[in-house]
Parts: structure tokens; C-alpha cells; sequence
């Protein structure tokens, strides 16, 4: 599916201005037809999916409590 510039910087949550930037530099592939940059949407589905993978890691990390050390004495 493609979209326009306005309609990926809604689906991404960014300025059109940086989306036009990242097209133009490269880091977003995108078609021109001759009036308008047309994206295509499945080059983010790697990235939302390694964006979920990295949340999961994230929250397994933050639910896994802090060992006990073994270098500290108990002064009583």
C-alpha cells in the first residue's frame, strides 16, 4: 500500500517536514510520480515489529527483580 507524505507522517506521528527530509535523504524509500512522493508501508512492518520486540525485552527486564549480592555482609 502506498501513501502520501501527509498520510505517512499521520501514521508515523512526525512532522510531514522530517518525513519529506528522510525520503529525500534515503532513509525512507518512496516513488515519485512526477507530483508527489508516494511511500510504501511495508518497509515499517520490520520496524514496528523489532519496536514491539524491543518493548517485550524491555518490560521482561523491568519484572525480573534484583538479586541478592553475594559481596554484602550482613552487619548484625
Amino acid at each position: 500500500m502506498y501513501m502520501t507524505i501527509p498520510e505517512t507522517a499521520a501514521f508515523l506521528s512526525m512532522p510531514e517536514e522530517q518525513i519529506l527530509s528522510y525520503v529525500l535523504e534515503g532513509r525512507i524509500r518512496a516513488v515519485h510520480d512526477g507530483e508527489q512522493y508516494l511511500v510504501n508501508t511495508s518497509q515499517f512492518e520490520t520496524h514496528f515489529q523489532q519496536l514491539e520486540l524491543a518493548k517485550q525485552a524491555l518490560e521482561e527486564w523491568r519484572a525480573t527483580p534484583i538479586p541478592d549480592d553475594v559481596d554484602i555482609q550482613d552487619e548484625d
